[in-house]
């Protein structure tokens, strides 16, 4: 909705109105991905293991350091929700709002997820994605998101009154606590907001409201990855399908979704490591000894 304007501009609205914007974080210092490396290793890379994520459900799958790993559509047009930790940190999860502030509303090949603080760093690097050439359409949308949030039972409840215990949320919660052997409400605390693999999205123009539209997906498309620290990921084949009406869905047509993990030839990845949790002190200027 549009927010009702009670004020006139000022005189010098139009001037104001008309300052140039200013990239809050320039990248040109951002540690860059060592994409000649991925390049070499992933045409040696094997399939190890393959993940089934079925419909309006999420599973849970791990990726060791070094080794690649696909999200792929097999059998209809289908999105999906993915969360990433650290595996032997579920406190160092994917942090959307800063991979979002560093390289956009959606990502893409070269673009990397990184993780919350005190960590900050990359989890996976994007090595590969078949919509690459979907780009930015007429309506502004665009394809792996990370503005949006997850689909849940809460936002749900609050528009239609009604409980529905097959959205993103809750599929993610029981993947974890299946996984982990945390209660549900232990990991809920955990499940964090998402990369939209698939997903189509944008801002409307006009009220710039967040929107979904069918995803431009097939059967064989995949988006890649190279993990860069050892991972628990989470991913939930959205109750939407496509997305193209609505994400919270027993009506909508929905597919499986499969998680492909690859182990490269570990040779073609000689000086690459893991990288190091971010370098910043953590005093906060606090003064020594208060």
């Amino acid at each position: 909705m549009k927010h009702t304007r009670h004020n006139t501009a000022p005189a010098d609205g139009d001037a104001r109105k008309s300052i140039r914007p200013v990239i809050c974080y320039p990248v040109d210092t951002l540690p860059k991905p060592e994409m000649h490396l991925y390049t070499a290793a992933r045409k040696t890379m094997k399939l190890v293991d393959t993940v089934i994520v079925a419909p309006r459900e999420a599973s849970v799958f791990r990726v060791p350091a070094g080794h690649f790993f696909r999200i792929v559509s097999v059998e209809g047009a289908q999105v999906g929700d993915l969360n990433l930790w650290s595996e032997g940190d579920l406190n160092e999860r994917f942090y959307s709002g800063k991979t979002r502030a560093l390289h956009g509303t959606h990502l893409s090949t070269g673009d990397r997820m990184w993780s919350s603080f005190p960590h900050l760093r990359p989890m996976a690097t994007i090595t590969w994605d078949t919509l690459d050439w979907y780009g930015f359409d007429s309506d502004g949308g665009s394809v792996h998101d990370v503005i949006g949030t997850r689909c849940d039972p809460y936002t749900h409840h609050l528009l239609s009154g009604q409980d529905y215990h097959h959205c993103c949320h809750s599929n993610l919660t029981r993947a974890l606590a299946a996984e982990t052997g945390l209660s549900l409400q232990q990991a809920e605390t955990h499940v964090h907001d998402v990369l939209n693999v698939f997903m189509c999205t944008g801002f409307t123009r006009d009220s710039h409201q967040y929107f979904m539209k069918a995803s431009p997906v097939r059967p064989g498309d995949y988006l890649e990855f190279f993990a860069e620290i050892d991972l628990l990921g989470a991913l939930s084949a959205c109750p939407g399908g496509d997305c193209s009406a609505e994400h919270s869905s027993d009506t909508a047509a929905c597919y499986p979704l499969h998680v492909e993990i690859y182990k490269p030839d570990q040779t073609l990845l000689e000086g690459w490591c893991s990288p190091e949790p971010s370098g910043y002190s953590g005093s906060h200027g606090e003064r020594p000894g208060c």
